[in-house]
């Protein structure tokens, strides 16, 4: 009986050395990229599109706005996904278990179609996957969904196209699942290459992660007094606090 107990005592303390380990690896601050986690089991996430009036939000102050006369206070926000001309997304949209855009499963040009794409979602669980779009399954447990593209961390790798020291710099914003199946969701503060930023989602202990956008990407994080609430968006993902009775 007192073998076993030691025996227990010590596994558990290898599983808290290991959690911290892996508290201090998210915790740790990269200046090149503002980031945010969240855990969906105890937040309200949400992906936003329209208003009741069918009205695109377009911009984080317009989504912003309508939140706080809905009493609700806006944590954080980013664009989530790319989208048409009339603000339409380019691919999967489920908002509140409705599909309200097919899966793209086309091939053509820039970065959407730069396969393996993916779509980012939350399970009516509030469970968190990013995943290749040719891997999805089963649409009937989404909550919420959105399609991008291209993959940046495929199963622990990263996307086979994406070349170290590559020219191609730009602002990029991007989301993927860390190890204790929370989110993250990542913008670069400066020009930087597909290569290395799926590198900073692989250094997390990301299995996979997704490419939402690029030059036009914003992110709202006023904890961090980071105020970017221009926009001409579709599809933006955004937490959400309820407004504090006076």
């Amino acid at each position: 009986m007192k073998k076993n107990l030691t025996i227990a005592l010590f596994v558990l303390a290898l599983g808290t050395l290991g959690f911290c380990a892996f508290a201090k690896k998210v915790s740790y601050s990269d200046s090149r990229f503002i980031s945010y986690v969240v855990d969906p089991k105890k937040q309200t996430l949400k992906l936003y599109l329209k208003d009741e009036k069918q009205q695109n939000f377009k911009s984080i102050n317009n989504l912003k706005l309508w939140l706080e006369k809905k009493s609700q206070n806006l944590e954080f926000a980013m664009n989530a996904g790319m989208y048409k001309t009339d603000n339409s997304p380019q691919g999967l949209y489920i908002e509140n278990q409705k599909e309200l855009f097919p899966l793209d499963t086309a091939s053509g040009n820039g970065n959407f179609y730069l396969k393996p794409n993916g779509v980012f979602y939350i399970t009516k669980e509030n469970v968190p996957f990013v995943c290749a779009t040719e891997k999805i399954a089963n649409k009937n447990t989404m909550k919420y969904a959105t399609q991008s593209g291209p993959m940046l961390v495929i199963d622990g790798q990263i996307h086979p196209k994406f070349k170290k020291g590559s020219a191609n710099l730009n602002i990029r914003n991007g989301v993927g699942i860390l190890p204790n199946n929370t989110i993250i969701f990542a913008m670069s503060k400066e020009e930087i290459s597909f290569y290395d930023f799926a590198s900073y989602f692989k250094s997390l202990g990301c299995k996979n992660a997704l490419y939402l956008d690029g030059f036009v990407s914003r992110t709202y994080l006023p904890k961090e007094n980071w105020l970017q609430v221009d926009g001409n968006f579709g599809v933006i993902v955004g937490v959400t606090t309820k407004k504090k009775k006076q």
